[in-house]
């Protein structure tokens, strides 16, 4: 069935230097998938991310490995097949635990594998064992411990060999994946490209920052190129000796405060870039938001006129019963006066009656 994609999530990606060991070179201009990939004909796990068409992370995960969170961001692990370091920069810190979390759990899958795996060898060669007993004083090749050639972990790297800073070339090209990997990908550039469009026009927006660090940078590097070639110098004259080293200590300490202000000026360029893309995510809020804002200034004016017009008819209802009660108060005054002179009447019709 080949590999299947079990986990993905975005991040920046980086590669260490492989001149000076101590910097972190972007491999990506922007944030990209990063996934978790089983490859079940081998039984290994393996890291992959896309810039494009390249692949910037092919990494194989073997117990061995270590992932380190080294801030609230930020992780990274040591691949000694690629010889280098992988750093991620992640938009939030649950973002970087989830990785670190699947990383684990991958590892450890790994290490039951490979424990499998060396049972199984052991079990098969114990009846040749038995059948040479020459065979007992010569120890098992790694080729017949680890299995394959990707599934093998390389002895340690002397300090003096030159630094890879290429993928290990044991790795499966990602061109052969499966067809299913293959859309799964297209769909994902797919997705990118989206996402490109979107961020393009909050990017234009701080271009000016942007070029600013920039040519910061670039002034710092000159600076510390130039602070580089004078120790050089200063290193090469011969005398003056207690005056060299004072200087050379003091360059040393001006060429790590650059440095310094490098790393910060770099970290303070990802987070402007992180804030504009979480900015571009709030667009869409704020449009619903807006929307939301003017239905409901319609509707109050709506029932602002309504209430105005309940207000008239009351106002109207109010003299109508006004009126009323003037004419039922005019009305029983008039009866009052009939029943006055009717019982007058009476009273004289009763006389009457008496004398006659």
């Amino acid at each position: 069935m080949g590999e299947q994609p079990i986990f993905s999530t975005r991040a920046h990606v980086f590669q260490i230097d492989p001149c000076t060991k101590k910097n972190w070179v972007p491999t990506s201009k922007h944030a990209v998938t990063v996934s978790y990939f089983y490859d079940n004909t081998r039984n290994v796990y393996r890291i992959i991310s896309l810039d494009g068409s390249k692949a910037i992370i092919n990494s194989t995960i073997s117990p061995n490995m270590t992932f380190t969170k080294t801030s609230q961001k930020f992780g990274q692990w040591a691949d000694s097949r690629a010889n280098t370091v992988y750093g991620l920069g992640f938009s939030s810190e649950s973002s970087l635990a989830k990785f670190a979390e699947k990383f684990a759990e991958f590892k450890e899958a790994a290490r039951l594998a490979k424990e499998k795996s060396q049972e199984k060898m052991e079990l098969s060669s114990s009846p040749s064992q038995e059948s040479a007993p020459g065979d007992l004083l010569s120890p098992m090749s790694p080729e017949s411990i680890n299995g394959t050639d990707d599934e093998r972990v390389p002895p340690a790297t002397p300090q003096h060999a030159e630094p890879r800073a290429e993928p290990s070339h044991n790795a499966l090209p990602f061109s052969h994946s499966s067809s299913n990997i293959n859309k799964h990908w297209e769909a994902e550039l797919a997705a990118l490209k989206g996402n490109n469009a979107k961020l393009t026009t909050a990017l234009l927006e701080s271009t000016a920052n942007v070029k600013q660090w920039k040519q910061q940078l670039g002034a710092y590097q000159e600076e510390a190129k130039w602070l580089h070639k004078r120790v050089t110098e200063l290193e090469c004259v011969s005398g003056q000796t207690t005056v060299i080293k004072s200087q050379k200590t003091e360059l040393h300490q001006t060429i790590e405060e650059l440095e310094s202000a490098l790393r910060a000026k770099e970290e303070e360029l990802e987070s402007l870039k992180e804030e504009v893309q979480s900015a571009n995510e709030f667009h869409p809020q704020k449009d619903s938001l807006t929307r939301k804002l003017q239905d409901t200034e319609s509707m109050n004016q709506a029932l602002e006129a309504r209430l105005s017009d309940l207000e008239q008819r009351l106002q109207s209802n109010q003299q109508e019963r006004e009126a009323f009660r003037k004419s039922l108060r005019s009305l029983l005054q008039l009866l009052d006066g009939k029943l006055f002179e009717l019982t007058e009447l009476r009273d004289a019709l009763g006389k009457l009656i008496e004398s006659s």
